[in-house]
């Protein structure tokens, strides 16, 4: 009976989390740059119940399978492009990348789904790789964000909406000499003199990740990259198929419906194991205190 009890308490728990990940995905549908969440669910191994007697000559009588639980085992980020939309801010900047990778395998370009995956036939998996402003914050740490809602101090210093630091393609803080209105920027994140149309020598540090599966959220919009899963950081070449928006801003990538159905059908499961939990609390109150009085 309590092996019961512990599987319906394993599967609450599993299911709260799971309404919370669709929970914190509704709640950012309009944050700029937000990776959608998905919870993925792991049953723990299924157990062979056998009946054992006393005697040695008789034989072991199997009763079945019983599954012992599920839990949460991870939350994976939906590392793919947003939709752009129109700010008309000088000062703001979206990232739309649409990268290839080849199979080192056969060589052969990889046909990416629409989460940003290719499953090899042996369920090795590959990511495509993606875009993001490089910046450093307060502690001196390189983080990776697609929040290109950016800001300029008095001194020219360019920052991003939580204060960090953007930093250029040599890895150095981007500081502007002109005014706001004549900061422009082309599409390979070069910055232009307005009136010439030239390249001051200054470009926005757009870092590729080859395995963006490997970033860590860090709960401000950034990233960062421990470089444990052999994940590499690159500067964009010119040949990358990355597009750089002034004026635009990236939103979520959301899927307001999908996040719904799995906040709803989490709150359901969670509901049909607390009354699994119930109707075993009331079988053990009956064992103690009507059964154990006989």
């Amino acid at each position: 009976m309590l092996r019961g009890l512990y599987t319906a308490a394993a599967g609450m728990i599993t299911q709260q989390r799971r309404h919370d990940t669709a929970t914190q995905n509704i709640v950012n549908m309009n944050t700029t740059g937000y990776k959608q969440v998905n919870s993925v669910s792991r049953s723990f191994p299924e157990m062979l119940i056998g009946l054992v007697g006393g005697d040695a000559n008789v034989p072991t009588k199997r009763l079945g399978r019983l599954n012992t639980g599920v839990f949460a085992e991870e939350s994976l980020s939906m590392n793919v492009q947003g939709t752009l939309m129109e700010s008309g801010q000088k000062n703001d900047f979206a990232i739309s990348s649409d990268l290839t990778l080849n199979d080192p395998q056969t060589g052969q370009p990889v046909a990416f789904n629409e989460s940003g995956k290719f499953v090899r036939e042996d369920g090795t998996v590959l990511y495509q790789p993606q875009a993001y402003f490089t910046v450093r914050d307060q502690n001196g740490n390189t983080r990776y964000t697609r929040d290109g809602h950016f800001q300029i101090t008095g001194d020219g210093s360019l920052l991003s909406s939580t204060g960090a630091e953007v930093l250029d393609n040599n890895g150095q803080p981007v500081v502007l000499t002109g005014s706001v209105e004549q900061f422009k920027v082309d599409g390979q994140g070069r910055l232009v003199d307005v009136n010439t149309g030239d390249p001051t020598g200054v470009t926005l540090g757009i870092s590729v990740i080859d395995q963006p599966n490997q970033l860590v959220r860090e709960g401000d919009g950034n990233f960062s990259l421990n470089g444990q899963g052999g994940a590499t950081v690159r500067m964009m070449a010119a040949g990358d198929n990355v597009q750089i928006r002034q004026g635009y801003l990236e939103g979520s990538n959301v899927d307001a419906s999908r996040a719904t159905v799995d906040m709803n059908a989490a709150y359901r499961a969670y509901e049909a194991n607390q009354k699994m939990v119930q109707f075993y609390d009331r079988s053990l109150d009956k064992a103690v205190n009507e059964v154990g009085r006989v």
